[in-house]
Formats: structure tokens, sequence, C-alpha cells
């Protein structure tokens, strides 16, 4: 009786696109998909395209935002899955736009229940004047900011926390409007460069639901009007 040697079978060789996709599509992608999750309900970096926010955040800052800050949300939505806090009067906020869903980013000067009125660009909370006091255009750096001269400073106190605001006497702006309450679960913001900001006093209160994060600080700062140098003194400067 013969017995026959029989050769074990060999593994096919991968062909072209099984190599590609294993060691270059796939670990690329998941690469890819982690960091974009990862932006979308951790930390996220966002660029600054207007003055709204000057003398704090400039265009070109690069912002360092905490979507953790006030809650935990599902990735790629505004669906909250978890809330430890809300946000308070003094924090930038990064949120989306409530009509027309384009993200900005503006300062926090009321929160639910509150009575917000300005006169004459100084703000009253349920009645009680904030306090302003005078702020140095030496201990702004003039030079950076995009709207023109003149300009009027001063630091801005919400709950013994301070930051500068501007104004800019020359511009038609809306530096007085009535006594409004913030209704529950929305907020009324609005920007430090007070004569040059589309904020609450145009668009309206901001839904809670459409904050998604808050602006600790900046990442760096690319300066656009001199072929994008680097603003090396801001970064990683805290807000």
């Amino acid at each position: 009786m013969t017995s026959e040697i029989v050769a074990p079978a060999s593994n096919p060789k991968p062909h072209f696109g099984q190599r590609l996709w294993q060691s270059w599509i796939k670990p690329v992608g998941l690469a890819v998909l982690t960091v974009v999750t990862f932006r979308s309900a951790v930390a996220d970096w966002n660029d600054v395209p207007s003055q709204s926010m000057e003398p704090t955040i400039l265009i070109g800052d690069r912002i360092f935002v905490n979507k953790l800050a006030y809650d935990l949300k599902l990735p790629f939505t505004t669906w909250h899955l978890a809330e430890w806090s809300q946000p308070e009067r003094g924090d930038i906020v990064i949120f989306f736009h409530p009509s027309q869903g384009h993200r900005m980013v503006k300062r926090v000067v009321g929160v639910p229940g509150d009575v917000v009125e300005m006169r004459g660009n100084a703000l009253l909370i349920n009645g009680a004047p904030v306090t302003y006091e005078p702020l140095p255009g030496e201990e702004v750096d003039t030079n950076e900011l995009a709207d023109p001269a003149p300009w009027n400073f001063a630091a801005e106190q919400f709950d013994g926390e301070s930051h500068p605001v501007m104004s800019q006497p020359m511009r038609s702006a809306m530096r007085s409007f009535p006594p409004v309450t913030v209704p529950t679960g929305q907020f009324f913001v609005m920007g430090d460069n007070r004569d040059n900001s589309g904020d609450s006093r145009v668009f309206g209160f901001v839904p809670r639901r459409n904050i998604t994060g808050e602006a600790i600080g900046l990442a760096f700062s690319l300066d656009k009007d001199r072929s994008y140098a680097p603003r090396w003194s801001r970064f990683f400067r805290r807000l």
C-alpha cells in the first residue's frame, strides 16, 4: 500500500488592495477617526476670524477649547450624555449661532434668571451696575488690533474676575438696551469688543444645548497681515 504525501496548502498571497488596506488605509483611518472623535467630544482648537473679542482674542489666534468644561456630548452631535456644570458670567464659550448654525466665540454676561441691561456701554446685572476700572492703553498691545483707533479700554469685573473690554466711540453701535430677563436654559453673550460684535444684542439668547465648550487659552497665534508671522508672546497664554 503506497501512501501519498500531500503538500500543505499554501496561503494565498494577499493582493495589492488587501495589503494597502491592512498596512495603510485601516491604521490611518483609525487614527484619523480617533483624533476627530477626540476633537468633537473632549478638546478642540479653533481659529478666530473676526475682531469681535478684541482685545482678549485677536484675529489669527488659535484658541484651545475644553469641550468637557460643562458636559459630555455624543461625538459629532450636540446631544448631552451627562452634565456637571453650567456656563458662568465671564466664561468665554464656543457655541452655534441660534439661527444660522455657524460656530462663534463670545463671553457670557447673563445666565438664566439674570436681568441684563446696558446703558452707555456699561452693563447692569439684576439692577446692579457692573464694576469697570480704567485700563490704560499701554496695557493693551494696540499694534495688534484689527479695528482702527480711537479706542477706549476698561477692565470689566464679574464675580471678582476681571477681563478687558474695548469700545470705539467713532463707530455706530448699540450701546444701550432696556432690561431683558434671560430665560431658563438660555444665556446672554457679548463680545469684548463692545462696539463691533454681533452678539445677543443682535441674535438674542443662546440655548444651552448650542454651547459646545469653554475657551480656556491660546494654543498659538499667527499674524495674517505679516505673512502669518508667529506672535510668540501669545503662544500658550491663558484667557
